[in-house]
């Protein structure tokens, strides 16, 4: 089905990608399941070896990148492969602009390149805009994270992404939290979005996938032949999975948002809480920011108990609803003590838990969370 760029993104979600409509043919794209094709003579463009490509996979990107406003779509084996192919070769000796708090893989991947490559990596608040902006001066890559993991720092995005091209420096945008529904960074002058699939947009925690968006073909290409020279390759039967899980994204996302909202909400009042960090709250430091260039405030909320780190660990343990587990953007509720993790920045506050808000009943949530609560507080 030819893409409309008029509808609705709940719209896009349902019906890019489809199978024509052929009677007797199927709604849904099939998954397809093999590993080679039948081939004859010199090879064209026509699908030769499925390390190289899948109608499953054409199906996936296909939606994705017009969930995305992206002329290309390309999907990977994790979100890890998704970040190391949209990084691309850094030349030994150049320099990369990174944020202070980012999803702690990516900040140790780059670490690596650094000791290996002897490339430069120049951590910075991103939500201080000058003081983005002077590190790239010299710098030959920008990747963001907005909001950040796990501190839901803001990024000025269109400040930030004119300035890098201004300089000549490509950026890359990682959108996992906010999703293509909170915000579009191709549109805000990024040249790359990287997603964890395996989070929000396949969104039931059964799967891992990554996948890179761009309008640019020649890094379209290049992303395509770093998947296939590198083998980091998705299952078909993964992203029929996450293409299932991207028509319901929308439903997924308002609720879970809503939620998260008046979870924020309501910790912000609770006596045994000391600080709250969620983009919704008229006065958490990225609130106007967000407001301005997102359609909604993500599903992320930080929470720092009282107690410290004991009760941050106490708390953890005391829910019986919500799920300790180290992932997020699934349908069911999630929480961790961020710093319990030795390779987190250890500039994220030792109390930190981060609570990934699912799709269950608010006052659900809100009764264990409370409850695990005034027993850590206890």
């Amino acid at each position: 089905m030819t893409h409309d760029p008029h509808l609705a993104p709940a719209t896009v979600a349902v019906t890019a990608g489809r199978p024509a409509r052929t009677q007797g043919g199927p709604v849904n794209a099939p998954v397809s399941l093999t590993s080679t094709y039948v081939s004859r003579g010199v090879p064209g463009d026509e699908l030769l070896y499925a390390r190289g490509g899948n109608e499953t996979w054409e199906t996936f990107e296909e939606t994705l990148a017009a969930l995305e406003g992206a002329a290309h779509g390309v999907v990977l084996a994790s979100g890890m492969a998704a970040i190391a192919a949209a990084v691309g070769d850094l030349p030994p000796g150049s320099a990369v602009v990174v944020p202070r708090h980012a999803y702690q893989v990516t900040l140790g991947y780059l670490d690596d390149r650094a000791t290996r490559y002897d490339v430069e990596v120049r951590r910075v608040d991103v939500a201080d805009t000058d003081a983005v902006v002077a590190a790239l001066d010299g710098a030959a890559l920008l990747v963001l994270e907005s909001p950040t993991n796990p501190m839901l720092e803001v990024a000025d995005l269109p400040a930030v992404l004119a300035a890098a091209r201004e300089r000549g420096v490509r950026s890359v945008v990682d959108n996992t939290f906010a999703t293509p529904l909170g915000q579009q960074p191709l549109a805000l002058g990024a040249d790359v979005v990287v997603h964890s699939v395996t989070k929000y947009l396949s969104g039931h925690s059964d799967v891992v996938l990554g996948a890179v968006l761009t309008n640019d073909a020649q890094r379209a290409d290049e992303v395509r032949a770093y998947r296939t020279l590198h083998g980091a390759i998705a299952g078909p039967m993964e992203v029929f999975l996450a293409l299932r899980g991207l028509r319901t994204l929308h439903l997924r996302v308002e609720r879970a948002t809503a939620n998260a909202a008046e979870i924020a909400r309501r910790l912000r009042e609770h006596p045994a809480v000391a600080e709250v960090r969620h983009p919704s709250l008229p006065d958490d430091p990225g609130h106007a920011r967000a407001a301005a260039q997102m359609a909604h405030f993500g599903a992320v909320v930080g929470v720092r108990p009282v107690g410290g780190p004991a009760g941050a660990d106490a708390l953890v343990d005391a829910v019986r609803l919500w799920v300790p587990a180290t992932s997020l953007g699934g349908v069911e509720s999630m929480l961790e003590r961020r710093r319990r993790l030795a390779t987190e920045s250890p500039t994220v506050p030792e109390d930190l838990v981060r609570l990934s808000v699912g799709v269950e009943d608010v006052e659900d949530l809100w009764a264990d969370l409370a409850q695990a609560l005034d027993r850590a507080a206890s």
